[in-house]
């Protein structure tokens, strides 16, 4: 566990990076499609938004929310991503969509740097973005 000083530079940086952001999604996107199918379900995508546990925290701090309101967000978030209306997310809906994400967080620290603490074998896109701005520094 390790303390990171970060700002939305570092994480515009991570995403323009296309090399390594495409890898950070591919990658990603093949952990949770779990069927091999080269689609992300509804349920695929719920699964990861589950385990980050971003709705169901606040804080740190646990919060109760009926399971029909977490059913009705995740899915307007998965009709988000399925841009086509398919049915399902695939790679460069998937990708377009955490892009937006990730600018938006950018966009959300803007230039001031804040402190956060990352577990060492945290696998999320900011400890990535960091990650890659601290290669940067060392080369």
């Amino acid at each position: 566990m390790g303390v990171v000083i970060l700002d939305g530079t570092t994480v515009r940086s991570f995403v323009n990076d296309e090399l390594n952001f495409n890898n950070s999604i591919n990658s990603r996107f093949d952990s949770l499609d779990l069927n091999n199918d080269g689609l992300l379900s509804r349920s695929e995508l719920r699964k990861a938004f589950e385990s980050l546990r971003l709705i169901e925290t606040h804080f740190g701090a646990d919060v109760i929310t009926k399971p029909e309101q977490l059913t009705k967000l995740y899915d307007s978030i998965f009709e988000k991503f399925d841009c086509d209306h398919s049915g399902s997310v695939d790679r460069e809906e998937f990708r377009s969509e955490m892009k937006k994400m990730m600018l938006g967080i950018a966009d959300g620290l803007g230039s001031s740097p804040i402190q956060m603490v990352i577990d060492d074998d945290d696998q999320s896109f900011i400890k990535e973005a960091v990650d890659l701005e601290e290669s940067k520094l060392h080369n």
